[in-house]
């Protein structure tokens, strides 16, 4: 099977065998109570053909499971349930902030998965199954998966608040730094989660109310259980979201304080030296009759007048108040 990743047979018990290659989608799963998941690389150019030969699954659905679509769906056929998913991208290294989508494909006895990116739910769903897990039927398995991407992103939420809290104690000591870009990119994460979960939740709501199209008890998910789950944790996303919003306006108000204050201490010395400046001008200027250019202590005399223009200057923003603002 060209883009084959892995494969499971599910007993009637819901236990589960990994099997080590794909011949059992080719000779059409000779087990009446048994079901298979399949999960391929969507990213093999001849897997569609080979799918359209073997899989028996409509081909609209099958369409949908080889597209390069990104944007999350859920649809409803008499025999089957197809759509697409959005979930954490994992690589070597645990998760990563960026999302992939998973393409997928259900039947009373085929459970298709495909994606183009490595995807944290189905591979912590593989483990699971390797541990022992039953699993009941193909819509158990999905419900299991949206868990594991429900699970996936409050992993990173704690991630996220931890950040923000660290922001947040050096906010408070100090403005400076690389808190700006720290927070833009905890909200840029917390935005793209609460997409992904109020699209899922969304898609899952509308999906209750057209399960009686499906003609097998199989297809049917538990919608209540997973859009409460869904639900809560994106209140939770939105939290942080907001909470990393006031913190970006707390650190704008200090960078603007900052730079007020240092706009005023340059307006301080500028006006300080603006007379000294102004008669060093007039001293400069290459024209006759100009005072004290005859004078030995010529020079010394126009750097006490400086002085004492610059300190007469001084004295009066002093006197005014304008330096203890």
């Amino acid at each position: 099977m060209p883009g084959f990743v892995w494969a499971f047979r599910f007993r009637a018990d819901g236990s589960a065998e990994e099997l080590p290659d794909c011949a059992a989608l080719e000779a059409g799963d000779a087990d009446p109570d048994g079901w298979l998941w399949v999960h391929c690389n969507l990213a093999d150019a001849r897997l569609g053909a080979y799918l359209r030969t073997h899989a028996k699954i409509p081909a609209t659905a099958l369409d949908l499971v080889c597209s390069t679509g990104e944007h999350q769906q859920l649809h409803v056929r008499d025999t089957c349930v197809f759509g697409v998913f959005a979930d954490l991208v994992c690589d070597l290294d645990g998760l990563t902030d960026k999302l992939g989508f998973l393409h997928f494909a259900i039947t009373e006895n085929l459970f298709l998965t495909g994606r183009r990116d490595g995807l944290n739910a189905p591979e912590v769903m593989r483990k699971s199954l390797r541990k022992g897990r039953r699993v009941e039927n193909p819509a158990a398995l999905l419900e299991g998966i949206v868990e594991k991407v429900a699970g996936g992103v409050e992993i990173r939420a704690e991630a996220l608040a931890e950040e923000l809290d660290l922001v947040e104690e050096r906010v408070i000591v100090d403005a400076s730094g690389d808190h700006p870009r720290r927070l833009a990119r905890v909200r840029r994460l917390a935005v793209r989660l609460h997409r992904l979960l109020a699209t899922q939740r969304s898609l899952i709501n509308r999906f209750e109310h057209r399960m009686e199209r499906l003609s097998h008890p199989a297809l049917h998910l538990d919608t209540g259980k997973l859009a409460q789950r869904l639900d809560w944790l994106d209140h939770e996303i939105v939290a942080l979201r907001d909470r990393a919003h006031l913190l970006q306006e707390e650190v704008s108000l200090k960078m603007t304080d900052q730079t007020n204050r240092n706009l005023q201490v340059l307006a301080i010395v500028t006006t300080v030296f603006l007379p000294a400046s102004l008669i060093a001008a007039i001293f400069g200027m290459n024209v006759g009759g100009l005072p004290l250019t005859q004078d030995r202590g010529g020079f010394v005399s126009a750097i006490l007048l400086l002085v004492g223009v610059s300190a007469l200057v001084y004295w009066i923003l002093k006197r005014s108040g304008l330096l203890r603002r």
